[in-house]
């Protein structure tokens, strides 16, 4: 039972661990024992645990709760083997995954927040905006539940799917600690990506920590002029200052970027737009991710025609860049659209009733 009084156990360390069965008067082996339960073998319960006394299970069980999360649907796509989970939250709220499999091994597309408060237009995670942030636990519990689900393991890690990560900034580094940790999931850095609107307060926070993943931008415009009227967060800072804090990120870190480019017709698709891209990435490290946009309901968005030329012109022009992959065209698989129909359909169940 999880209540406000428990401690999140599961988005703890080992030295964290350690403290708290310190003033329990077990002994410091004990931490590892705890966290590989947690974090390695993802267990659900402390009754699991069946190398600790069962004094100190009990204890735990009254002090702590062990964060998870319960699959509510998912869809499979016939197409790839693309998954779809809709996961059900300790407090019911839903959030978004993806699975992907790929001939290097599965990646997952993790939720940070439920929903987002960032407004992007053509976004279905932001429609209801932000309910809360996710913990680090929560976010583990997502590849968990997904890897128990399909008895997989997975080596890859977006974090792309529900939410803005560097608005969630403290939760979003204790969960890349406790994933990267060999004693745990023993994913590294090098295969993870975090992915940003442009937060640039956060991308200077996040060189600071100098790690070894991929920063990804949702860039989707080169200019103010379009970018502002797709997302809100270009009021806040501009294009010219997210240039620049990219380009710092890549000179200190020594790590590309990858921009992410959603093509939308008449929107951010002409020959102009693919100039004026090229000259804003001209010498930087990075690569350019295209992305056929995905057509929300709700949106007015339609996706391009264009994207084959617009990424011949980029390379033409010096750039780096592809067409993304499309996976689970035929279940919908980018973010935040289940969780809207689900909630929809409660609201709806909910006039009903009362």
């Amino acid at each position: 039972m999880i209540t406000v009084d428990k401690l999140d156990i599961k988005s703890m360390n080992i030295p964290e661990i350690e403290r708290l069965l310190s003033d329990l008067g077990q002994p410091a082996f004990r931490a590892k024992q705890v966290f590989d339960w947690l974090q390695s073998k993802c267990v659900r319960s402390f009754d699991e645990m069946t190398n600790l006394p069962a004094s100190l299970r009990a204890k735990l069980n009254d002090l702590c709760y062990i964060a998870d999360c319960d699959i509510e649907c998912r869809f499979e796509s016939k197409l790839d083997e693309t998954v779809k989970y809709l996961f059900r939250l300790y407090d019911g709220q839903f959030i978004e995954s993806v699975l992907m499999k790929y001939h290097h091994g599965y990646s997952i597309c993790i939720s940070t927040q439920v929903g987002c408060r960032m407004g992007c237009r053509f976004c279905a995670s932001t429609m209801d905006g932000l309910s809360r942030s996710l913990t680090a636990s929560e976010m583990l519990s997502q590849i968990m539940a997904a890897q128990r689900d399909r008895g997989i393991r997975i080596s890859n890690i977006v974090l792309m799917g529900m939410g803005e990560p560097m608005d969630n900034f403290d939760n979003v580094m204790r969960f890349l600690e406790l994933v990267s940790d060999d004693n745990g999931l023993n994913i590294g850095m090098r295969h993870i990506s975090l992915s940003t609107c442009g937060h640039v307060d956060g991308i200077y926070r996040l060189l600071e920590r100098n790690l070894q993943l991929t920063l990804s931008i949702s860039l989707h415009a080169p200019n103010d002029a379009i970018r502002s009227t797709m997302m809100p967060i270009n009021n806040r800072w501009s294009v010219d200052e997210l240039m620049a804090a990219c380009r710092d990120y890549t000179e200190q870190t020594h790590r590309r970027i990858s921009f992410e480019y959603a093509m939308i017709k008449g929107v951010n698709d002409s020959d102009e737009c693919a100039r004026e891209l090229a000259e804003r990435l001209h010498g930087m490290l990075c690569h350019v991710n295209l992305i056929p946009a995905n057509e929300v309901r709700g949106r007015e968005y339609v996706r391009s025609d264009r994207v084959y030329q617009f990424c011949e012109l980029l390379c033409k022009f010096g750039i780096n860049a592809t067409v993304r992959r499309t996976l689970g065209a035929d279940i919908s698989a980018s973010c935040g659209q289940l969780r809207q129909r689900r909630e929809n359909d409660n609201k709806t169940v909910t006039l009903k009733n009362g």
